[in-house]
């Protein structure tokens, strides 16, 4: 099948390095105006002018904005069971340790996640799914965490994996083995690494394993030990630095962790560390609007050179939002992008991230993930907020929504 989009603004991500870095994340290599062909659910060609085979569908984009299906790069969004009574009981100033004394937290989601089924967790991630390709994005990175035993953090990983054969995108699941704590640190720890890490492995070979260094929670020391063992078979990412940093940065460049994720309260000298690395750093505005009101330095971040990518945070406790535009709109009103860059940081960048280097530009040869907008104008991303500004998704070629 050949599909034509012709007279569209195209934002093509063609240009600079892989992930953008500093100044590059600025330049989003537009076309003014031109045309992108797809066949077999790759992009054939892109250019100022593209001639199409005979019997070629062709959609006139009346020079709207043609670009890169978002990629969420970091979410949670297996689970079960809601935390809405908590969010309630939170606003009305209930404390947090009360909650968590009350069985609410993390915990309540644990326990809803291991009585659910496979089958439950999957049909719950898939609603969510859809949710989230309704507003753009066609790759979603899901973590799983919440089963915090063996069996049930296998059974959300296969959850995980059955939800993303029925969807038109594309689910990356990813091993948060290091999160809560059931029990003493050590014990758990020793778990984690002995058990299930092995387990995982057997499984999933070569996921993406990933922790949250916290206080109360996995400390660095304990992170290290998860990581320098999963390191001989698996990429490494980490949660750092949410609340008060606790000096994980340093020690995710030396494992060369793909990324360090929240970045809230990090150090400006652990920021120039991490922009002067490999290591890209993803943050999670939406969490930071649901809870506290605070938010990483991503501006100073991306001035050092570094490479920022954005994502949602998609959970059930610290970020219930799915919607890609609303993330860019919040890094842009809060963590210091341009509408540029954030744009970058949740396309090519958080491709990088997870590792996928056939999306997040326009180039001939990449998988047709693409999205038209309503808008002619790019920056209408950030500048609106609260609706939905996609007007077509295209997935492998395939058109999965349209607005009309």
């Amino acid at each position: 099948m050949n599909l034509l989009i012709r007279n569209a603004r195209i934002l093509t991500l063609a240009c600079g390095s892989t992930p953008r870095r500093g100044k590059e994340m600025h330049d989003l290599a537009v076309i003014p105006q031109g045309d992108v062909l797809v066949t077999d659910g790759l992009i054939a060609a892109v250019g100022p002018k593209v001639e199409a085979p005979e019997g070629s569908e062709v959609i006139d984009a009346n020079g709207r904005v043609l670009m890169p299906g978002f990629v969420d790069c970091h979410t949670h969004a297996c689970w079960a069971g809601s935390r809405l009574d908590e969010w309630e009981e939170r606003l009305r100033g209930l404390p947090y340790a009360e909650i968590l004394k009350k069985g609410g937290g993390t915990r309540a989601t644990v326990l809803a996640v291991r009585e659910a089924t496979k089958k439950q967790l999957a049909a719950g991630l898939r609603e969510r799914l859809n949710r989230m390709l309704r507003e753009g994005t066609t790759t979603v990175e899901v973590k799983s965490g919440y089963g915090l035993t063996t069996e049930a953090e296998l059974k959300m990983l296969r959850a995980i994996v059955r939800a993303g054969q029925d969807w038109p995108g594309t689910v990356v699941p990813t091993a948060l083995l290091g999160y809560a704590l059931e029990g003493p640190l050590d014990d758990h720890v020793r778990l984690v690494v002995k058990e299930m890490l092995p387990e995982v492995s057997r499984e999933f070979p070569g996921i993406t394993v990933d922790a949250c260094v916290e206080e109360g929670g996995w400390s660095q020391e304990a992170c290290v030990r998860l990581f320098e063992k999963a390191s001989k078979h698996h990429p490494l990412r980490v949660h750092a630095d949410r609340f008060i940093s606790l000096g994980m940065i340093p020690e995710a460049i030396r494992l060369h962790a793909r990324s360090v994720d929240h970045l809230v309260a990090s150090t400006k000298a652990d920021l120039v560390a991490l922009a002067g690395s490999q290591t890209i750093g993803v943050i999670l505005p939406g969490s930071g609007f649901h809870t506290d009101g605070r938010f990483a330095r991503a501006g100073f971040f991306v001035d050092q050179g570094g490479a920022v990518a954005l994502a949602t945070d998609c959970n059930p406790g610290t970020a219930p939002g799915h919607s890609m535009p609303f993330a860019i709109a919040l890094a842009v009103r809060r963590c210091g992008l341009t509408p540029q860059e954030a744009i970058a940081a949740c396309t090519v960048n958080a491709a990088a991230v997870l590792g996928l280097k056939d999306r997040g530009t326009v180039e001939a040869g990449r998988r047709a993930d693409l999205l038209l907008l309503e808008h002619t104008d790019e920056r209408m991303l950030a500048y609106e907020f609260g609706g939905n500004p996609v007007a077509l998704v295209i997935c492998a070629g395939r058109v999965c929504r349209e607005s009309r």
